[in-house]
């Protein structure tokens, strides 16, 4: 019988697992990549793996791209080279697709 069955009995086989969670790697980038993503899911760029769909909001984008920035100008001269090209082409990015998106810039 099925409802006999003592969980301590099963083998790993039989136990499902939980899908794990993408964790990024504990780095610059691991500071960067939520903010560039979420601007992206704001501007309309990326699909919101969450709630599905399209989630345009110029300016929670704009405040995302605004804190970017600021991680910059604080962080200057602190940063590794690729750290700080990393953040830069993020940022180029991010304010192509906002320009884009805020008629500022047609392509």
């Amino acid at each position: 019988m099925e409802e006999d069955r003592d969980p301590k009995d099963e083998t790993p086989e039989t136990v499902e697992e939980e899908p794990q969670e993408f964790l990024l790697p504990l780095d610059f980038t691991s500071i960067v990549f939520p903010f560039y993503s979420q601007a992206l899911i704001k501007l309309g760029s990326m699909e919101d793996p969450i709630k599905g769909g399209d989630d345009v909001d110029i300016e929670s984008a704009k405040r995302l791209i605004d804190i970017l920035d600021l991680l910059k100008e604080r962080t200057k001269g602190n940063l590794e080279p690729k750290e700080a090209d990393f953040l830069e082409s993020c940022l180029i990015q991010l304010k192509m697709h906002y320009m884009q998106k805020a008629k500022i810039l047609k392509v």
